[in-house]
């Protein structure tokens, strides 16, 4: 039998061993309710034969937990890229263009929404650990460490809040709970990641004290920056963009400008479908444009997002080679992706960004990563 016969094997085996828990189990891709070879078909189509080793991982967790992987998550095959700017257009910090080797990791398919991250805030709020000081959001008892901002603060947060309960606002008749959070900090993600691992029964990565990250953890962080560059590469090696070397509206939610000759989009400056009310933040809903090769959405444009690495600009010429973890201190961490209101250039995917962890703005969010360790 040969190598990808027994991958291919360990899977069906893993599907069926977590379709005897019960009706209609997540390994069911057909939804027949019935675990079965057509599921297989379905799920080793998704990737090439040279990916096996990133279904080798899938099959190994399911074998091994019986814990079904959560349908808004998308695994992402071990794999070496080139990283940065391999244009030579960007700014000095993509540069020099350098070999990455990662292992297999699991990647939110959508941006964080409004939604979610209502629900984290009000099971947080319940349990006593946060506290909302003047529409902000803070670690109970007296944080000194913002983890998002409420409409009171700021009038372009889609979350408001009122005796001791947060919801989803609408915005021109536009209910916002699928729209990305934004007005979040770098802190806000990682207590978010924390209690997602909680809800799901996985261990905590991140130390609410220290700010510190622990990769052996299993459960929920902030993407790498080589993680998130990979990820959003979709498969396609030095490319532009997730899909290829040009960009318009018909695939990404970005502010449009004749001044980049790769923007070739028809229609100008914010994005027509979701400018037209006027109301700041033009976001789109996830999921709005077409997926990239690894089934990622919104990975250029809507928001930029929060990566855990601190920000170096000289990072590149000494990043270690397997598994970049990025520099062990700094002022500031790093965003990715481009959003709404930036033009093209930073919707590139070699684009790097940064921001200090505290801030919070219209056009950032973030989505989670699944630690396989």
């Amino acid at each position: 039998m040969t190598k990808n016969q027994l991958y291919v094997s360990a899977i069906l085996v893993a599907m069926l061993f977590c379709g005897v828990r019960g009706a209609c189990p997540s390994a069911d891709l057909t939804g027949d309710c019935f675990v079965d070879f057509e599921d297989l078909a379905v799920l080793a189509s998704q990737w090439q034969a040279d990916k096996f080793d990133g279904l080798a991982v899938l099959a190994s967790q399911w074998l091994t937990t019986g814990i079904p992987i959560p349908e808004d998550i998308v695994l992402i095959p071990a794999g070496t890229f080139q990283m940065g700017d391999s244009f030579n257009e960007g700014w000095g910090a993509e540069l020099p263009v350098h070999t990455v080797q990662l292992d297999s990791f699991y990647i939110g398919k959508f941006e964080v929404t409004n939604g979610q991250y209502c629900d984290y805030l009000n099971s947080v709020i319940a349990q006593g650990l946060i506290e909302v000081r003047s529409g902000v959001v803070y670690a109970a008892p007296g944080g000194n460490d913002p983890y998002c901002s409420s409409h009171s603060a700021d009038m372009d947060s889609q979350i408001d809040y009122s005796d001791g309960v947060f919801s989803v606002r609408t915005k021109g008749g536009r209910n916002m709970a699928n729209d990305p959070m934004v007005m979040v900090s770098w802190y806000g993600t990682a207590s978010y990641c924390n209690w997602r691992s909680q809800q799901e029964g996985k261990e905590q990565c991140y130390n609410l004290s220290t700010w510190t990250c622990d990769f052996n953890k299993h459960g929920y962080r902030l993407a790498t920056e080589a993680e998130w560059e990979y990820a959003a590469r979709g498969g396609l090696s030095g490319r532009r963009f997730p899909w290829g070397d040009t960009i318009s509206h018909t695939q990404a939610n970005y502010y449009s400008k004749s001044e980049y000759f790769y923007d070739v989009s028809p229609t100008r400056g914010y994005h027509p479908t979701w400018s037209s009310d006027g109301i700041y933040p033009y976001t789109s809903s996830v999921g709005s444009f077409a997926a990239s090769g690894f089934g990622l959405y919104d990975m250029a444009g809507n928001v930029e997002e929060w990566c855990n690495d601190w920000f170096a600009v000289g990072y590149y010429s000494s990043s270690p080679y397997y598994n970049p973890p990025g520099p062990t201190s700094g002022f500031s961490r790093v965003i990715r992706g481009g959003c709404w209101t930036l033009l093209a250039g930073y919707s590139r995917v070699a684009c790097r960004g940064d921001y200090s962890p505290g801030y919070r703005y219209y056009g950032l969010g973030f989505r989670c990563v699944l630690n396989l360790n």
